[in-house]
């Protein structure tokens, strides 16, 4: 019986020390071609290890030879493996975000929460805030992110209006243009806060449980999104 659980660990000892072996190695290999790796851990399929970086998520084989850059999908329960791991991965800590830099809009009791990135030369940002104007129940954090040409000046013009929730509705749904701004916009900060939770387009919608939605969604989308990311 001794010998067999001496027998056991050695099993287990050997195949961590193995493991430890393949991730130092994947670490190694892809980071030269990918920059850092940050982690590396076994996926669902059997010889397939996720490749983590500081805002992606691949998959190679354990020589570090192949790598898949795209979705591992669940066929049986109808998921996407990666985009669930990315949400947690990368999920935001919605509590620390600068509000002082959004535009606050509430909407009936402003009960769930949701801050946005949004420029107003994106057409798909027009889109969502339509879509916005059949969701209820809701606190709208706004951040003006202009990375269009010419979207500079009407953020600004938005920011330094005496009503800024309304200039950007005005704005985004009638094509009403604010004013020359004349005051200090916070466009650099919220351009650098972008930055840091890699926002790389627009619309991009951040949940109240840190979930980062890139991208457009139809209100109800928006309305199951808001309810089930609490």
């Amino acid at each position: 019986m001794f010998r067999t659980l001496l027998l056991g660990l050695l099993t287990i000892s050997l195949a961590h020390a193995a493991e430890t072996d393949i991730t130092a190695k994947l670490k190694s290999t892809l980071g030269k071609e990918l920059g850092e790796v940050t982690q590396i851990n076994k996926s669902p399929v059997a010889g397939l290890y996720e490749v983590v970086t500081s805002d992606r998520v691949f998959y190679a084989d354990e020589s570090g030879q192949y790598l898949i850059d795209g979705s591992l999908f669940d066929i049986k329960n109808r998921r996407n493996l990666t985009d669930a791991r990315m949400r947690q991965l990368f999920a935001v800590d919605f509590s620390k975000l600068p509000f002082e830099l959004a535009i606050k809009k509430v909407k009936g009791n402003g009960s769930r929460k949701l801050a946005y990135f949004s420029d107003p030369n994106c057409g798909y940002c027009k889109k969502l805030e339509r879509e916005l104007q059949n969701v209820s129940d809701v606190t709208l954090y706004l951040f003006l992110y202009p990375i269009f040409d010419g979207s500079a000046e009407k953020v600004h013009g938005v920011w330094c209006s005496k009503d800024k929730a309304k200039a950007w509705d005005n704005l985004m749904l009638s094509g009403i243009q604010p004013a020359v701004g004349k005051c200090d916009a916070p466009t650099a900060k919220v351009m650098e806060l972008g930055k840091k939770l890699k926002v790389n387009g627009t619309p991009a919608l951040i949940f109240a449980n840190g979930v980062v939605n890139p991208g457009y969604m139809p209100a109800a989308d928006l309305e199951k999104a808001l309810d089930n990311n609490k």
